[in-house]
């Protein structure tokens, strides 16, 4: 069956088949408990975190990762 044809019902049953075959059924548990909804409002926060970062400043960073001369050892 296409993905795109499957109901979303279908798609979840594939879906924890494909969890069950290499995990067996109590990794697959495990596997789903470790995703949750979480809490905050990310993008509020990611704004806040951005605030100061011009486009010039996050490409300085980005090249300075590129080059191996990034701040955090």
């Amino acid at each position: 069956m296409q993905i795109q044809t499957m109901s979303p019902s279908q798609l979840r049953k594939a879906g924890i088949a494909a969890l069950v075959k290499p995990l067996g059924p109590a990794g697959m548990a495990r596997f789903i408990q470790q995703y949750d909804i979480g809490t905050g409002d990310y993008t509020k926060d990611r704004n806040n975190w951005l605030n100061d970062m011009s486009f010039d400043k996050i490409m300085l960073g980005i090249n300075k990762m590129r080059n191996g001369d990034s701040e955090e050892k």
